[in-house]
């Protein structure tokens, strides 16, 4: 019964699986049937230049970034150009405080397509050409811009043109018309004339009538300056343009133009006329190369005019300091002198030269192009433009593989290093080409007596010390050499780090900032003026010591040659004659004693041999010659 009901429950279970595979199979097909659900649209994305650290080229990249929507009150516009100015070059190297930290995206100006409005925009409408201002963020191909910092661009102006405009001229009308009150038969300093600004304000500076403009430039930009309105171009590379400037204008001129900073800024205060005014707007002068210089950077603020009030009420004088980007609460302020710039443009009064157009993957090419001061006008970066090849003969930025310039304290090491070895080199050419003379001593004392063989092997033994003499006094120099270029390396160290520690805080301690660094450069002066000394000394005093003394025994030596010459051929004949004499040291003794015992040779002997070892035969006189000429 068991096995019976135990094969019963066995039949019931599969006829129950039987019948649930049916079911089961309907709900599969079923599943498959029913549509895969839509998968979510990709976010797009736009080609952006991104600075991914503080440093030279190679901290710039294009990168895919979500695009931008148009929030409350924005815009969003279709970059076609965007404009590159000196500011993010400093921003590149780490010199700027109002940006954020790296990873960001650059770019302050642009002109492109309206393609979105958002809520609350009036005014504009999709598909017109804009003009776009931004603390940062430009260089994308899609931006989204506050409205109120959005402008209309005129039907003839180009987009690399409407790119070219905001910045350069903003930053010189303000500083023309607000704070310089340029008036008829006023006279104005405009400093790289050539670039984005100086170009600007110089047109602006010629919609007044009667005003004389002085601009600095390479002598290679004269005539593009000149032809743009600079009524005396200056070559600030191979002239003094504050003395150039009293010479056309003995009491200066009433308005200066000072992206420069540092000594600059002092040359600039002292050409003022009486109610003149200093309107300083960057630092140019920190940027040296294509990353940031420490040194340089010190130098600058260090030279910095500090002036007080006083002094200004004296001489009449006034300072002044602008940066547009600073400019963001007095949005109205900007409108209306835009607006004012964008009439100018259209009564043909200013147009802005566009020096060059780069693709967004050439930004490197283009910075390089401002660094060097190249350009002539304003840099233009385009999102549509393909990149190019560089034509042959030009620069190109080569940051991932570009060694670093040696700093002067290892340039100078490596120069009395190969001071060194170009020394050694003239040694080894003059040694091969003139017989030394104690070879030639050697071979006259050479002739099978058994006392010139001792002679000689004294000549062996004693040169053999001077020349172990000599081998230790050469190492020492080099040890000495090596301490002072370690002490070299200390002090640019110790320099580096104290400037490194200080920079940080200068631009907030104003005077006592000045003052640590003065104490910074007088203690590095110091250091590195008194080890470049020693090294030199050192080099220079070992040089005319081994000189002196090798000539000295060289002339000795000769000497000794030239006496003992006349007496060789009646030694000889002797030996022919009596051929058993040759044995006798007597008849040896006579042939050299004949020269050695005039008065000239003994003298000669006293000077070079010491008192307390002179030989009594004179072969050890040639061997003291000998030795003393060695060391």
């Amino acid at each position: 019964m068991a096995e019976g009901g135990d094969a019963a429950t066995v039949a019931h279970e599969a006829g129950n699986a039987v019948q649930e595979t049916p079911k089961a199979e309907p709900e599969k097909a079923a599943a498959a049937a029913e549509p895969a659900a839509p998968a979510e649209p990709a976010e797009p994305t736009v080609r952006t230049i991104v600075l991914t650290g503080h440093g030279g080229y190679d901290k710039l990249s294009v990168q895919q970034k979500p695009q931008p929507k148009a929030g409350k009150g924005e815009v969003l516009v279709r970059v076609k150009a965007a404009g590159l100015n000196f500011s993010e070059l400093m921003v590149r190297q780490g010199l700027h405080d109002r940006m954020a930290k790296p990873p960001v995206v650059l770019g302050m100006e642009a002109a492109g397509v309206v393609e979105e409005l958002g809520e609350d925009v009036s005014g504009l409408e999709v598909g017109q050409n804009v003009i776009c201002l931004a603390q940062t963020g430009m260089w994308r191909e899609v931006v989204a811009v506050p409205a109120t910092n959005v402008f209309l661009m005129p039907e003839e102006m180009s987009y690399e043109e409407g790119a070219a405009i905001p910045l350069s001229y903003l930053t010189a009308y303000f500083m023309l018309f607000d704070f310089g009150n340029l008036r008829p038969g006023k006279s104005l300093l405009v400093h790289i004339a050539a670039g984005g600004v100086g170009w600007a304000a110089t047109q602006l500076a010629k919609t007044v009538d009667n005003v004389t403009v002085f601009g600095t430039a390479s002598a290679s930009k004269h005539d593009a300056i000149k032809e743009n309105g600079v009524d005396h171009p200056i070559d600030y590379r191979t002239r003094d343009y504050s003395e150039e400037i009293k010479n056309i204008s003995p009491k200066g001129v009433d308005v200066v133009l000072d992206p420069l900073g540092g000594a600059d800024t002092s040359k600039g205060l002292q050409l003022l006329r009486p109610m003149g005014k200093i309107i300083t707007y960057g630092s140019a002068n920190m940027v040296k190369g294509e990353n940031r210089n420490l040194m340089k950077m010190a130098k600058t603020l260090w030279q910095s005019t500090s002036v007080s009030p006083v002094s200004l009420v004296k001489t009449n004088k006034a300072i002044a300091g602008f940066q547009l980007a600073h400019l963001t609460g007095e949005i109205d302020l900007v409108r209306s002198a835009f607006q004012d710039i964008l009439n100018m443009y259209k009564d043909g009064k200013i147009k802005p030269r566009i020096d060059s157009v780069w693709a967004f993957e050439q930004v490197a090419e283009a910075m390089q192009q401002m660094n060097e001061r190249r350009n002539i006008g304003k840099v233009i970066l385009s999102p549509e433009k393909e990149p190019t090849k560089p034509a042959e003969g030009d620069a190109v930025p080569t940051s991932p593989i570009k060694k670093k310039k040696p700093s002067l304290f290892r340039r100078l090491s490596k120069r009395a290093s190969r001071s060194k070895d170009e020394g050694e080199k003239k040694d080894e050419v003059k040694n091969a080409k003139k017989e030394s003379p104690i070879k030639k001593l050697r071979a006259r004392l050479s002739g099978g007596d058994p006392t010139i063989e001792d002679s000689a092997k004294t000549v062996d033994g004693k040169v053999g010390e001077a020349e172990k003499a000599a081998e230790d006094s050469a190492k020492k120099i080099e040890d000495n050499v090596g301490e002072a270029k370690e002490k070299v390396e200390d002090a640019k160290k110790t320099v580096e780090a104290q400037v490194e520690q200080t920079a940080g805080k200068l631009p907030d301690t104003g005077t006592s900032a000045k003052i640590a660094v003065d104490d910074i450069f007088k203690e590095a002066e110091a250091k590195v003026d008194g080890n470049i000394q020693n090294v030199e000394e050192k080099l220079v005093e070992g040089k005319e010591k081994a000189g002196d003394l090798v000539q000295q025994a060289e002339e000795k030596v000769e000497e000794a040659v030239k006496e003992e010459a006349p007496t060789e051929p009646a030694a000889q004949e002797e030996k022919k004659e009596e051929a058993p004499a040759v044995e006798e040291p007597e008849k040896t003794q006579v042939t050299i004693e004949n020269p050695a015992e005039t008065d000239d040779a003994k003298a000669a002997a006293a000077d070079i041999v010491p008192a307390d070892d002179k030989p009594v035969e004179n072969e050890e006189k040639g061997a003291g010659d000998a030795s003393q000429e060695a060391e």
